[in-house]
């Protein structure tokens, strides 16, 4: 039989036994030994491809990269994952790095903010003096620029400030009160303000009245004898050419403006240090400013504080006594000594903001109903809650609890007086609290509880407190909140009229604003005093919307006579218009929610010494 020789030849299978003689097989037996030995043999390429080919083509399991072997499936889902990192990881971050930045459009502001920029606006419409290009109100111009000439203070006389209402009067108490409420809403919700770009407006605004307030007394003096209370005005029933009397834009005054001055007015002084002290905190990032403010208020608190100048300013003053009559003192003594001790850490205002016998002659512990509404005149609730702010947050203890703690209680109780539930002030069909007792011009009172009452809240969530205790019933913080927006709600529309009491605010607001500049046209024709007239009884809408101007308010039926000549229903006010605003940015979710809780207490010292150092280490 012949097989293939995979040698290079035939080969020769023998299988009969006979043929083999005893010396082949020995010599064969040597040859098979011998084979069996290791050779090496020298082959050809033809074969070594027989011999090398299938071991070389014999698919392997591993790879060797040198340092490590691994197996083929291993480092096909390594490149796999490297490259779905680098998709899903790394491209991400280089397009957001190269690729140009477009920074996400704000959330739309809501209805408190678009109030409270037109709010603000009001106050550019007021404003006395040379005014500045970016005033933002078209139809103002320069005014009452020689104002106070001959007073001895300054050489700018008193020139600047503020018209309070739809006149030309500038009355210093309203106007100082409303600086003090401006600052406050500014300490409170710095964050809020800038969110929505008026940080800036509203400091603007501020000093725009600190700098005139200055001028009404001798700033640079550490002690002073008078004070310039008004600049303007008139007499009830006067037919003389003044301030009511005649109907004129401020541009247009041709009329004498009378200087008030009073050698005794403490609770205009109190006031006055207040707006002084506050804005020192708002302008603390003004080193020399603040410490201007400063040195105002405290000069101006030592007026109201001297034994032979304690009486109300407006005291006998036909000039001021029929539109801004103090009722007392003692409540400015309260609400001027808190500011300054925030203003300055100066234990002493601490001390007289928590003295008692100022409780006892302000009647601020008494259950007198006409006493938890804040206004111009009365700002006891507004106090009892600034020093109720130093209680919770910083607990100081004796010798100051006994009377923190009282005006604690009685701020909740003033809280609880808010309330429907309670009979403790009417309300209107339409749901407004009628904080005056139904008489005219009832918005102011209500912005300003508004406020109080949603900084409370703040104050309490700040603190983690869920509510308040009215008697047996629990108030919770939603519920309190609830108040303030409802009657902010109503000012803005929410109302049986459904009309917003805010100029330009919504579709129908009022259109015949007790205002002499927003009522005569700006036809580059200068009207008399008595040439005006026809502008105040003419029945056409103002040529000018005071954008921002909150009016007096509808009556106690809810109702409401967009008339001009009717001032209680649409005349707006410096003061009404601060509360407002003050409301406004405590409502408003831009900025976020909540309160700068730590900001008003910079200048305020730590209450305890501190402790001691700790001993050397013992060394033996």
């Amino acid at each position: 039989m012949h097989s293939a020789n995979h040698w290079g030849g035939s080969l020769e299978i023998y299988n009969g036994a006979e043929s083999t003689t005893d010396d082949e097989k020995s010599r064969n037996m040597e040859w098979d030994k011998a084979a069996l030995q290791p050779q090496h043999h020298h082959l050809d390429e033809t074969q070594q491809s027989w011999l090398l080919y299938p071991q070389e083509t014999k698919k392997k399991k591993h790879v060797d990269l040198g340092c490590v072997a691994c197996s083929h499936k291993a480092l096909k889902w390594t490149l796999y994952a490297f490259v779905f990192a680098l998709l899903v990881i790394a491209l991400p971050i280089i397009l957001v790095k190269t690729l140009p930045k477009h920074n996400s459009k704000p959330p739309p502001p809501d209805n408190y903010t678009l109030a409270l920029r037109k709010a603000l606006l009001f106050f550019n419409a007021q404003k006395s003096g040379k005014l500045h290009k970016n005033n933002g109100i078209p139809w103002r111009g320069d005014s009452g620029l020689q104002d106070g000439n001959g007073t001895d203070f300054s050489k700018a006389g008193l020139v600047g400030g503020y018209y309070d209402a739809g006149d030309n009067t500038k009355f210093h108490f309203p106007m100082a009160f409303a600086m003090t409420m401006l600052s406050w809403s500014v300490i409170e919700y710095r964050q809020k303000y800038e969110a929505i770009g008026e940080y800036q407006h509203t400091r603007d605004l501020i000093r725009w009245g600190t700098d005139y307030l200055l001028l009404t007394f001798n700033s640079s003096a550490s002690k002073i004898d008078k004070i310039y209370c008004q600049v303007g005005g008139s007499r009830n029933g006067s037919i003389l050419p003044d301030d009511h009397y005649c109907w004129q834009r401020p541009e247009d005054m041709d009329y004498p403006r009378p200087t008030q001055v009073v050698n005794s007015g403490a609770d205009l002084a109190g006031e006055m240090a207040a707006a002084l002290a506050a804005a020192s905190i708002v302008f603390r990032d003004n080193e020399a400013y603040s410490k201007k403010l400063v040195r105002g208020a405290v000069t101006v608190y030592d007026f109201a504080r001297d034994g032979g100048r304690r009486g109300a300013y407006s005291s006998g003053n036909d000039y001021i006594q029929p539109y801004y009559n103090s009722t007392g003192y003692y409540d400015e003594y309260i609400w001027g000594a808190t500011w300054l001790y925030y203003a300055t850490g100066n234990i002493t205002y601490i001390k007289l903001a928590t003295e008692p016998g100022f409780s006892k002659h302000s009647k601020a512990l008494l259950s007198i109903p006409d006493l938890s509404v804040l206004s111009w005149d009365n700002k006891l609730p507004a106090a009892m809650l600034l020093l109720t702010r130093y209680r919770i947050f910083l607990n100081p203890g004796y010798p100051y609890e006994e009377m923190l703690h009282m005006y604690h209680q009685k701020t909740e109780l003033n809280m609880c007086s808010y309330f429907q539930q309670f009979d403790v002030f009417n309300w209107t069909k339409g749901g407004m609290i009628q904080l005056n007792h139904g008489t005219p011009q009832p918005l102011q009172y209500v912005a300003n509880a508004a406020f109080l009452a949603s900084l409370y809240v703040d104050y309490l969530n700040a603190t983690r407190v869920p509510g308040l205790n009215c008697g047996p019933k629990f108030i919770s913080l939603d519920l309190l909140r609830s108040f303030a927006t409802s009657q902010i709600n109503y000012i803005l529309g929410d109302n049986p009229m459904k009309m917003s009491y805010v100029v330009g605010y919504g579709t129908k607001f009022p259109r015949h604003v007790h205002h002499r500049g927003a009522s005569t046209p700006s036809d580059k024709t200068r009207y008399s005093c008595t040439g005006g007239w026809k502008w105040r009884d003419s029945s056409k809408p103002n040529p000018h919307n005071i954008t921002g101007a909150m009016v007096g308010g509808p009556d106690r039926f809810d109702q409401f006579r967009d008339v001009r000549t009717n001032y209680n229903f649409t005349e707006p006010t410096l003061a009404g218009n601060a509360g407002l605003v003050a409301a406004l940015a405590s409502l408003t979710s831009s900025g976020g929610i909540g309160i700068d809780k730590n900001s008003i207490f910079t200048a305020v010292p730590p209450l305890y010494p501190p402790s001691p150092p700790s001993p050397p280490a013992w060394k033996p």
